[in-house]
């Protein structure tokens, strides 16, 4: 009877350990396949033979992103907080029969509450709102929000909301900002569904741009919701009422990427690579995070080096994530031994993400320069090709440098030891696959 007892007992340590390693494997899958992309990218140099405004650009560029570019768009710039949530309000107001909108930051007493209401407001009237938000960007969202919502009758979904099985892409979150109304008027940009983008940069609000899109592109609009929606709910949005023929309103030519990194659908980095490889004169970037992986880098530095002028704003002591920013100081160093100038901007957090080329191409959205929204989160953009657009775009990203700051090799060398050390040690922990 003893023998037997010691047997037993030693069965149960080996099965103890046993149960050990299997979970030390889950957990360890886990964190591997919430932190790494499952397919390769581009890695080696993109080389080009045109620039962004010969035609062979925009056949190209279709061709590398599976989006066709759309004639007869217009585009409205919207560049503060309080005139973007009034203008998506107003035409909360004003639509007819449908609204999808998407979405990772939901939050705060005053931004949040009005939209709530105001899509309540809409779905009692029998608008059909279909609305997308990340748990994670929305985890601060209260209870009396989205009861607000859903006791209206708004189809709410809350993306990547935990579940067992999602746990392997908890971390895949969607980072796009979309709205859509009556499949003829589409909203995009920088900007959430937050209190923080509400004041003035002076006063301390986020410092970001948003954009009023009409014409024939807001199809494709459409159709970037329309994708994580079958992927969060199984639910195909169909008919005329979300896709309408639109006519032309504008000039501009424009095209939709979306980047569904998880699927390996990677197209945002292939689609920035071949317009940087395309510039011939300038490149002006400006991003809240800018972290991008080595090979994008050499891009950058490529650039520099055959002549384009390279721009970089990013945010500077205001930056939400600070830890960020001291990863992104060791990488400057290159860039500006290359002639790339980098600018931080000293009022307020800046959240503005854009890539302006030749002051012909531009790219707005939701993606920054980094390999978060590379590889890891579900993106959106739009490019336009229109020279009118570009030059106005111009005149906002030099009124921010005006109210930026020019980083020296001088100004990393004498960093405090703390920044420094900080920097490399987020740089080797987030930095160690890229």
């Amino acid at each position: 009877m003893l023998k037997r007892v010691r047997i037993s007992k030693r069965l149960l340590k080996l099965l103890a350990f046993a149960a050990g390693l299997l979970f030390l494997y889950l957990l360890g899958s886990l964190v591997f396949f919430n932190a790494t992309p499952k397919e390769f990218r581009v890695t080696e140099p993109v080389i080009t033979s045109y620039s962004v405004s010969d035609p062979q650009f925009r056949r190209d560029s279709g061709r590398l992103t599976g989006r066709d570019w759309v004639n007869g768009n217009h585009i409205e710039v919207l560049d503060r907080g309080k005139d973007i949530f009034d203008a998506m309000i107003r035409d909360i107001g004003e639509a007819g029969c449908c609204i999808t909108k998407e979405t990772y930051n939901f939050r705060g007493d005053e931004v949040a509450t009005r939209f709530a209401a105001e899509l309540a407001s809409a779905s009692r009237r029998g608008v059909d709102i279909h609305f997308l938000m990340d748990f994670i960007g929305s985890v601060a969202a209260t209870r009396a929000q989205l009861d607000t919502l859903q006791q209206a009758g708004v189809d709410l979904e809350r993306w990547r909301e935990p579940a067992w099985y999602h746990l392997s892409r908890f971390n895949h979150r969607t980072h796009r900002k979309i709205m859509v109304l009556d499949g003829r008027v589409a909203y995009t940009g920088g900007v959430n569904t937050a209190d923080s983008w509400l004041p003035d940069p002076v006063d301390g609000g986020y410092r970001d741009y948003h954009f009023r899109i009409s014409g024939p592109v807001v199809r494709e609009i459409q159709g970037a919701f329309s994708e994580n929606w079958v992927s969060a709910r199984g639910e195909l949005l169909l008919g005329e009422q979300y896709y309408p023929n639109s006519d032309s309103v504008g000039t501009a030519a424009m095209q939709v990427v979306s980047s569904r990194p998880r699927e390996g659908e990677k197209r945002m980095r292939k689609m920035l690579l071949h317009a940087i490889a395309s510039a011939e004169n300038s490149i002006r970037i400006s991003s809240a995070y800018f972290f991008p992986d080595r090979f994008f880098l050499d891009a950058i530095r490529d650039a520099s080096r055959r002549g384009v002028d390279v721009t970089i704003l990013t945010p500077g002591e205001h930056i939400d994530q600070k830890y960020i920013r001291h990863a992104a100081h060791t990488l400057y160093t290159g860039l500006i031994e290359d002639g790339v100038a980098i600018y931080e901007f000293k009022p307020s957090m800046y959240h503005a993400k854009m890539l302006i080329i030749d002051d012909y191409f531009v790219s707005v959205g939701s993606t920054n320069f980094d390999n978060r929204s590379f590889r890891i989160n579900d993106e959106m953009n739009v490019n336009a090709l229109d020279s009118t657009f570009a030059r106005e775009m111009v005149q906002h990203y030099e009124r921010d440098l005006a109210q930026s700051e020019r980083l020296t090799l001088e100004d990393l060398s004498n960093r405090p030891l703390r920044h420094k050390t900080w920097g490399w040690i987020v740089r080797g922990t987030i930095g160690a696959y890229l």
